[in-house]
């Protein structure tokens, strides 16, 4: 494919580049990267705990009460009685929240990554431990207790005088393998006597090649397609045998189905993903922009001589427009991605006016492709 130079030299169609490597055939890819199995899944966990340990950027008392009934109720139950009249100041400690994701198939005792992060007024976690806190998942079980030194890749300095150096979220920060699996989840793996297979993108095309794939690789009938998405695939009881069996349907390789024509728009950094299936039906495009220039200056006007007058400053507006030569292009039918790019670039539209280009396109008919905006 050959590129016209005005295209290599544009700046703002750099994005598209990226766009144009799609054009390339499609590769096969695993089963495993395409699909994943059925009720085998992730869970999210999610906990409440202190920091302590802070250097004065903790919670301050007045606007994080209960920063202050968190540690009493922590100190009673270590047997520590805090009188009522007693007013805790814990600069030194931080209510957080936790939050983690327990894999698939976890067991008891093995140790996952929990994320920290201030709920409270606190300025910096770094240097801070995480007490015991127990992490709870959507049923209200627990399942993990996290527990630990946070790393915590933020900086927050600040002078006398009000100066402040801040370099990324002081405020939040991980604990490496900081959680301890209590409980473990079952799964739908070794239930019954097959196994559905989704796709990660909905593709009929997709779902018969699978389908096609595994039955001439197991035989034919093992697996059924039920729709743009599942594909149910009948597997061994056993689950010693179900898992090398799965380990040989996984690695199957299959060339996945070219997705729907999209065109993808980011107004906001004018990064644009055109599919290579993008079409244009016949269309002419006239591009033009008007310019308008105001610029102030100020005069002098000064009295006659003995007239009693005052010297006077009088405001001067001087608006001028300027509208840039109107180019207009015209789309052959099936016009193609690398015929768009050449076109649109060459009347030197900037990523604002390619928007308004794509979306004027679109209700005109002529693109036949899905505009999603972002």
């Amino acid at each position: 494919m050959r590129y016209d130079p005005l295209f290599m030299r544009s700046k703002w169609m750099l994005p598209l580049l990226l766009a144009l490597s799609l054009s390339l055939p499609a590769q096969a890819a695993r089963i495993k990267d395409l699909a994943s199995i059925a009720g085998v899944r992730s869970n999210q966990l999610l906990g409440y705990g202190l920091v302590v340990g802070l250097d004065g950027s903790g919670d301050k008392g007045n606007s994080s009460p209960y920063t202050i009934q968190s540690l009493r109720s922590m100190l009673n139950q270590l047997g520590i009685v805090v009188p009522p009249g007693i007013n805790l100041k814990p600069k030194n400690v931080a209510a957080v929240s936790i939050h983690a994701e327990l894999p698939p198939f976890a067991k008891n005792g093995q140790r996952i990554d929990v994320t920290v992060s201030s709920i409270g007024d606190a300025k910096n976690l770094r240097g801070g431990s995480l007490l015991m806190a127990p992490l709870k998942g959507a049923d209200g079980q627990v399942y993990a207790v996290a527990q630990g030194s946070l790393v915590v890749s933020g900086l927050s300095a600040e002078g006398a005088d009000g100066s402040k150096l801040t370099v990324n979220i002081p405020t939040a920060g991980r604990i490496p393998n900081g959680a301890t699996v209590e409980r473990s989840v079952d799964t739908l793996f070794d239930k019954g006597h097959t196994l559905t297979l989704n796709l990660n993108t909905s593709d009929f095309t997709t779902v018969k090649r699978v389908v096609d794939s595994i039955d001439a690789a197991v035989g034919a009938g093992t697996a059924r397609a039920l729709d743009a998405t599942s594909i149910r695939v009948n597997a061994p009881r056993d689950p010693a045998q179900r898992v090398g069996f799965y380990a040989f349907i996984e690695n199957l390789e299959v060339k996945p189905g070219i997705a729907a024509a999209r065109v993808i728009v980011n107004s906001r950094t004018g990064t644009v993903v055109i599919s290579s299936e993008v079409r244009v039906s016949p269309a002419a495009v006239s591009h033009g922009n008007l310019v308008v220039t105001i610029s102030e200056s100020t005069a002098v006007s000064q009295p006659a001589p003995l007239s009693g007058g005052t010297t006077q400053t009088v405001p001067q507006s001087q608006v001028s427009a300027n509208e840039q030569d109107s180019r207009m292009f015209v789309f052959d039918p099936g016009t193609s991605l690398d015929e768009v790019v050449r076109a649109v670039n060459r009347v030197g539209a900037a990523p604002s006016d390619l928007v308004a280009i794509l979306e004027a396109l679109k209700q005109a008919g002529a693109l036949q492709a899905d505009l999603v905006i972002i």
